[in-house]
């Protein structure tokens, strides 16, 4: 796990100490990335310039050095990520005759010898990793940008006058002198809409984000290169759905815990200390399980907790790893611990992002810093295998209000939302413990408001997903870019709607908001994380698997429940799902309270002249007197707030 940055320059008259002060300038700014060592590779004739920053995983000598120069002289690489299958891919090589006199034993290596044996197409097909890089090709004078099929690490690029600036983070583009990008109000409009901005989309007009799985070419200062795509989800997952798993259940199990054992095995290949993030749930505990089956020595665990037990999964991880016999630790975050970081999120996170588990999900990283440099975490377990409420309960709750008039929709959702969602939660908490659902009056406010203006399933879904709907009015000056939620037309073209948007939440919920959160919340710390759930393989045979194994009996994620039969009790995991959120709604209306109202302050709004304060301030006082929950409504104006300030 590292950072890189670059650029290319149509003025080709830079000095070679200036480019490469100018380059190493830009790496510094991701220095968190790449603690262990920096690289700066520069032709001044050609106007390029590529900077690295490592993070020594495999291969700790100087032969993984970065930038690095293929073994013919003909390709450079600047590179990010870790390349899982990369020693079978050496091997394939050397049977071929293919393969250079190796220097080291890096996956860097590795990938410049495939590109010289193969290509960059090819060879991006044949890795199974999390990557981004840029290479840059001596002989065509061409530069290449490629970012792994998922969108595990981040790949920013665009033009900044007559200089093509790329790297990991925001941060190291706005280094160049030729910087000089306004804020997209469009984006700024979808981060209200769903608290993070989707691809391609930045906060900055004319910066973009490659979207997963795809390269982009740029050759002869071409102004608008395209992005290309070497792997979609979208097709694997109609493509597989027309070729299902015909085996028994038993078969299936056996499967795929084939190749998640093979995958977390493989992610478990390290030169430094390596553990797990357990919650305590279904996929971290899976993973973890797994983990420690292929360990001679108990696994390091980490988790968070909350003093409120409502939100409190601690005690949960701590069961867990006790039967598991993993050496663990935890901590809690406070109200104070949340306070002291909020201020350095603006720096964390580039551009504004408004998930606030991005709150325990930074401390747990740091926490797992001081023991491990790599950790191995369950991510994607809920995309893939139907585990958000939105895949088994959503669907089920509009099989049954869907013959219900739209006017009566309405007016039962009005209802609903009269009393206030701590009332609520205080007056329905007996039967709600009896049903093991938590926090009701929030999950009633919740179904209550998605009731209303809706037609389809597909309604249903862009409303869960969406937190402003209004948000294109409340940003001023705003208009709505084109994004995928909004195409229905070129939706995964799969017969079974839940299927179609568990496909959706793969193509824009889990890399626009689980995993950016994760990859900036660790590398903040050099913290490297691997998500064996998004192995090739295993996304692959994921999208084979009836919806049977997947849903049943109300509940999500039946295959990997009966997977973790196998490892842990069902008592210790079956919960109602709480997800990694913290008391958000109770914080704002408490010890966070001053800080969101100098914010959200009337006066400041309407100066700053980028939203009008007037539903903004509306809900907010609701939120304030209890009236509402809207915490996570009104987080994403606050993360844009306190970004700006530090502008």
């Amino acid at each position: 796990m590292c950072g890189f940055a670059g650029y290319i320059g149509t003025d080709n008259t830079a000095d070679r100490h200036k480019s490469t002060t100018l380059a190493q300038a830009m790496a510094d700014c991701i220095a968190h990335r790449g603690p262990d060592g920096d690289g700066v590779w520069v032709d001044v004739g050609a106007g390029i310039a590529l900077a690295h920053r490592r993070l020594s995983i495999l291969d700790l000598s100087p032969a993984g050095h970065q930038p690095m120069v293929s073994f013919s002289g003909r390709w450079v690489i600047s590179y990010n990520g870790e390349i899982y299958n990369h020693l079978t891919l050496r091997a394939e090589l050397e049977a071929s005759a293919l393969a250079p006199e190796w220097r080291g034993h890096s996956d860097t290596e590795t990938l410049l010898a495939c590109v010289e044996a193969w290509g960059v197409q090819k060879t991006l097909q044949r890795s199974v990793g999390m990557f981004a890089m840029a290479l840059w090709d001596r002989h065509s004078h061409e530069l290449w940008l490629a970012r792994d099929r998922l969108g595990e690490k981040p790949l920013y690029y665009g033009w900044q006058g007559n200089t093509f600036l790329f790297g990991s983070e925001l941060k190291a583009l706005r280094a160049h002198p030729e910087f000089n990008a306004m804020v997209d109000r469009g984006a700024l409009a979808l981060l209200l809409r769903h608290n993070y901005i989707p691809e391609p989309h930045s906060i900055y007009n004319g910066i973009r984000k490659l979207p997963p799985g795809c390269w982009l070419k740029l050759s002869g200062g071409q102004r608008d290169p395209q992005p290309v795509a070497y792997w979609s989800l979208a097709e694997t997952a109609e493509c597989r759905a027309k070729n299902p798993f015909t085996g028994t259940e038993a078969e299936a199990l056996d499967t795929l815990h084939s190749l998640l054992s093979t995958a977390v095995r493989e992610q478990m290949l390290s030169d430094v200390p390596l553990g797990a993030l357990l919650s305590g749930g279904i996929d971290s505990t899976l993973i973890t399980a797994l983990m420690q089956a292929n360990s001679t020595r108990p696994v390091r665990t980490f988790t968070i907790g909350f003093d409120e037990k409502a939100y409190d999964e601690a005690v949960h991880a701590r069961a867990v790893a006790a039967h598991l016999g993993t050496e663990h630790t935890e901590m809690h975050l406070s109200p104070q611990d949340a306070l002291e970081l909020i201020p350095r999120l603006p720096q964390m996170y580039d551009e504004p992002f408004a998930d606030s588990s991005q709150l325990p999900t930074h401390l747990v990283m740091q926490l797992a810093r001081r023991h491990v440099t790599v950790v191995l975490s369950g991510d994607a377990g809920d995309e893939l295998f139907g585990g958000y409420k939105r895949h088994y309960l959503w669907p089920e709750i509009w099989r049954r209000i869907s013959w219900v008039p739209s006017p009566a929709r309405r007016a039962l959702g009005m209802a609903m939302t009269a009393l206030p969602a701590t009332t609520l939660n205080r007056l329905l908490a007996k039967p709600a413990h009896l049903l093991n659902i938590a926090l009701p009056g929030d999950k009633t406010h919740k179904l209550g408001m998605r009731m209303r203006d809706l037609s389809s399933l597909e309604d249903v879904y862009v409303s869960l997903v969406t937190e402003w709907s209004n948000a294109s009015e409340i940003v001023v000056d705003a208009s709505i870019p084109p994004n995928l939620l909004d195409q229905r037309q070129a939706w995964p073209r799969l017969a079974d709607p839940v299927a179609r948007i568990m496909a959706l939440d793969t193509l824009t919920y889990l890399p626009g908001d689980i995993l950016t959160k994760v990859d900036r919340a660790a590398m903040a710390v050099s913290l490297e994380t691997r998500a064996p759930f998004l192995d090739r393989d295993v996304v692959e045979f994921s999208w084979r698997l009836p919806m049977a194994m997947k849903l049943r009996d109300g509940q999500g994620k039946w295959i990997l429940r009966q997977l973790l039969d196998r490892h842990v009790p069902r008592a210790l995991t079956e919960r109602p799902k709480q997800g990694f959120s913290i008391p958000l709604d109770q914080w704002l209306r408490g010890p966070l309270r001053d800080w969101a109202e100098s914010l959200l302050a009337e006066d400041r709004l309407r100066l700053q002249g980028y939203f009008d304060p007037t539903p903004i301030r509306k809900a907010w006082t609701r939120h304030v007197r209890g009236e509402a929950s809207f915490g996570y409504r009104l987080w994403s104006v606050l993360m844009f707030q306190a970004w700006l300030e530090q502008q």
